[in-house]
C-alpha cells in the first residue's frame, strides 16, 4: 500500500502540473463540470482543456481510513475498492469474497465525505455488501454484461438492475474478450470482433433496465491493450462515432444515442458531484 500510495501521489502531481499548464481542468463539482462542458460544446475545442474527474482504480493508495478526507481535498471524486485479486479493502476480479473490516470502514468514509463509489472490479459478495452499506451514488466506470460473456469481471442482470435502481450508469468496455466469448488473444495485429458486439452489450443493459438512462461509454482504451484487442472497425478513438449508426439501425433515436455517448454521464455526475 505504501508503494501504491507513492505512485498515486506522483500521478496526482502530474495532473496538477498539467492543470497549471492549462492542458486539463480537474472537475471537482457541478460548476466545473458545466464550465468544461460549455467550453467543449460551444467554444473553441482546440483551446478547451480536457476535463477530468479524478478517480482511483483500486483503493490501496488510501493507506489509512483518515486519509480519505485528504484525497477528497486533492480532488478525488470516485474510487473503486479493488482491482485484480484482493486489496486491503475487498476482493477484486478473479475471486469472490466480502469486504474486509477495513473495507467496511472505507465505504462508510466514502459515504460520509462524498467519494462516489465505482463498483467496477468488485467481487460479487463484496459488491452486494457495498451496495447495502453505502448510501451515496454508485456507478460502473467500465464493465459489460455477464449474460453475454460469462466472467466474474462482468455484471449479472441482477447486479445491473440493482445499480440502475440507484440511478447508476454502466460504461461499456471495448476490450474484445469482454465483448465476445469466442475471442482468443493471440499474436494477430488486428482482432476480428465487430463493433456491433459493443452495441449488443449496450442494448442488453437497456433491455434489462427498461430504459436508455443507465448506459454510457467506458471504453478502457487506455487499459494496456491496442488494436489487437479492440473491435475491428476501431483504429483511433475518433472511430467510436461508428457506433452511432449501429445503434440507429436497432431503433435508437438521435436523442437516445446522445444519451449513450455523453448525456447519461453528464446527468449522473451533475447529480453525484458537489453542488
Amino acid at each position: 500500500q505504501t508503494i501504491a500510495s507513492a505512485a498515486a501521489r506522483g500521478q496526482l502531481t502530474y495532473y496538477e502540473l498539467l492543470e497549471q499548464q492549462a492542458h486539463l481542468r480537474m472537475i471537482r463539482d457541478v460548476a466545473s463540470l458545466d464550465d468544461v462542458w460549455t467550453q467543449w460544446s460551444t467554444g473553441d475545442q482546440d483551446r478547451a482543456p480536457i476535463g477530468i474527474i479524478l478517480s482511483m482504480e483500486g483503493a490501496d493508495p488510501i493507506v489509512q481510513i483518515d486519509q480519505v478526507e485528504w484525497w477528497w481535498q486533492q480532488g478525488l471524486r470516485t474510487a473503486c475498492l479493488a482491482h485484480y485479486g484482493p486489496s486491503a479493502y475487498a476482493m477484486g476480479t478473479g475471486g469472490d469474497g466480502p469486504l474486509t473490516a477495513q473495507g467496511r470502514e472505507l465505504v462508510k468514509a466514502f459515504d460520509r465525505v462524498g467519494v462516489i463509489l465505482d463498483l467496477v472490479h468488485t467481487a460479487d459478495t463484496a459488491l452486494a455488501e457495498a451496495l447495502d452499506s453505502y448510501g451515496g451514488p454508485v456507478f460502473v466506470s467500465h464493465g459489460n454484461c455477464r449474460a453475454l460473456v460469462e466472467h466474474d469481471r462482468q455484471f449479472s442482470d441482477a447486479q445491473i438492475r440493482r445499480v440502475a435502481q440507484r440511478q447508476g450508469v454502466f460504461g461499456v468496455v471495448l476490450d474484445c474478450w469482454m465483448l465476445d466469448s469466442s475471442f482468443k488473444a493471440d499474436d494477430a495485429k488486428k482482432s476480428s470482433v465487430p463493433l456491433s458486439t459493443l452495441a449488443d452489450h449496450i442494448d442488453h443493459i437497456c433491455q434489462v433496465t427498461g430504459a436508455v438512462a443507465h448506459v454510457g461509454i467506458g471504453s478502457d482504451l487506455d487499459g494496456g491493450f491496442g488494436t489487437e484487442e479492440t473491435p475491428t472497425e476501431l483504429d483511433t478513438i475518433a472511430d467510436l462515432q461508428k457506433l452511432a449508426p449501429l445503434l440507429a439501425s436497432r431503433g435508437y433515436s438521435d436523442g437516445d444515442i446522445d444519451r449513450i455517448f455523453h448525456g447519461n454521464w453528464l446527468a449522473f455526475f451533475r447529480n453525484a458531484l458537489p453542488k
